[in-house]
């Protein structure tokens, strides 16, 4: 069962419980704890205290952080299990989760030794000859990290361990489908020697719970993954106060002429249909040089078909559930709707149940959904082009930019079409979804700002403070 984590202790919820179910076969799993609004308010101003009575030095917050990485490691299998029910993971998509899990408590444990400021060149001002100036990092205070479901253990840990690393406490609110893995992540950190009252953990709905969040003001920033729409909500009600915001997306990846074909093919569908395609970056829009198209689009095709979708248990399962039957009937209807409107299904497009089996789609237009908003599924649409400047042109007609990526040979080509492309991150020859958890991580337009990854999380989770000295 999902508990709350506040004041240092695990108490049950105010509110009423909500019953979770397995996202493919609806079976329950566990119950989440719904916190009341003293409850929120205990857990606030107890992490807030924290920051001045439970001091961590440097050097123990490494510590802390590393056994974490170890304890989950150890615990590598309750998490997989875990996954598999609340996320609807498959055996490879859990293992990767805990395995970047792991190397992120890692970084963030090497960033907790490395933060400090720098030395300021004050001799170089007229009349400041007898006079010394340097930067420190210090904590904001609380950060507060609100999760999605998609990536419940790892975006989680892009957000605690450089908050922690940083000096601050941490209050999570995780998504209401994905409670327990958050809960799973904070008792390996209580368990590695973290100060309990550091860490803090509350549920409830977004319109209640989430609202009471944002309107506190003894919140010091706000680390958020999720939807444009309650990134900006978010933004309007945080102020002055900091903000790392991770938003939406409709990631495109290009396949120019020249390109490894046997390369771009298994990166491409992984990249489209992990987690069931519902990552931000996963492949939604596939361009696809029309001189190679005839060879190409078969050969992925096929080995796509060739991606089993089913129960997760299965080892052999690439493609799981989507994370619940409304978004399964969402992204359902819009492939008919496409369909409707005169695309054409290349494989795929079926449902059972929870599942939709892996889907590409030729002949989409600009007004259909499929195209222009974030399907969040294992839904990519074939889009042929005839030159480069139309393609930089069409990935760019877009309000996000996350993350694109590029197939090319030519490495004069990739570099130019890399700083036209309107985009967070441009991966060349690797798709949209590539990432290195050690990277800087984020997105631009509507897609958000700040950037993840353990060691520039941190400088956003501090703040630099100038001290003069004149002797």
């Amino acid at each position: 069962m999902s508990r709350l984590l506040i004041d240092g202790h695990w108490v049950d919820g105010e509110a009423a419980k909500q019953t979770l179910y397995a996202k493919f076969d609806d079976q329950v799993y566990g119950e989440m704890a719904v916190a009341s609004p003293e409850q929120v308010d205990a857990a606030i101003g107890s992490a807030v205290r924290a920051v001045r009575e439970c001091p961590v030095a440097p050097y123990e917050m490494y510590r802390i952080l590393m056994e974490t990485s170890r304890i989950i490691d150890g615990r590598a299998r309750h998490f997989i299990d875990l996954l598999r029910d609340e996320a609807g993971f498959t055996k490879a998509d859990s293992e990767n989760e805990v395995g970047r899990c792991v190397q992120t408590l890692e970084l963030s444990a090497e960033e907790a030794k490395r933060l400090n400021g720098q030395l300021v060149p004050m001799q170089a001002a007229k009349g400041s000859t007898n006079r010394l100036g340097y930067t420190l990092r210090v904590p904001r205070g609380l950060v507060c990290a609100i999760t999605p479901f998609n990536s419940p253990l790892n975006t989680l840990t892009h957000k605690v361990g450089p908050g922690l690393a940083g000096g601050n406490a941490v209050l999570i609110k995780p998504s209401n489908l994905t409670p327990l893995t958050a809960v799973e992540l904070c008792k390996a950190l209580l368990d590695a020697g973290l100060p309990s009252r550091r860490i803090a953990l509350v549920n409830g709905p977004g319109s209640s719970i989430g609202q009471q969040l944002l309107e506190d003001p003894r919140i010091n920033f706000y680390a958020f993954t999720g939807s444009t729409r309650v990134g900006k909500e978010i933004q309007r009600l945080a102020g002055l106060r900091g903000t790392q915001l991770e938003l939406g997306s409709i990631a495109s990846t290009i396949v120019c002429e020249d390109a490894d074909q046997a390369l771009a093919i298994p990166k491409i569908l992984n990249a489209g249909f992990r987690k069931a395609g519902q990552v931000c970056t996963s492949v939604q829009r596939l361009y696809v040089d029309r001189r190679i198209a005839d060879a190409f689009v078969p050969k992925l095709v096929e080995a796509a078909r060739a991606m089993k979708a089913g129960n997760p248990a299965d080892a052999a399962t690439v493609i799981g559930p989507m994370i619940s039957r409304e978004a399964a009937d969402r992204a359902h209807a819009w492939i008919e709707e496409a369909v409707a409107s005169g695309a054409r299904v290349l494989t795929g497009g079926r449902r059972h149940g929870n599942v939709i089996e892996p889907t590409i789609l030729a002949q989409t237009e600009k007004s259909m959904k499929v195209y222009c908003e974030e399907i969040f599924a294992p839904v990519m649409s074939i889009l042929e082009f005839d030159t480069l400047d139309e393609v930089i042109a069409s990935a760019n007609d877009t309000q996000y930019g996350l993350a694109a990526g590029l197939f090319t040979r030519d490495l004069s080509q990739a570099l130019r079409t890399a700083q036209q492309l309107d985009f967070g991150g441009v991966h060349i020859n690797e798709a949209s979804s590539a990432r290195v958890d050690v990277m800087p991580f984020g997105g631009v337009k509507d897609s958000g700002f700040g950037r993840e990854g353990p060691a520039f999380a941190v400088q956003e989770m501090t703040e630099e403070r100038l001290i003069t000295v004149s002797y």
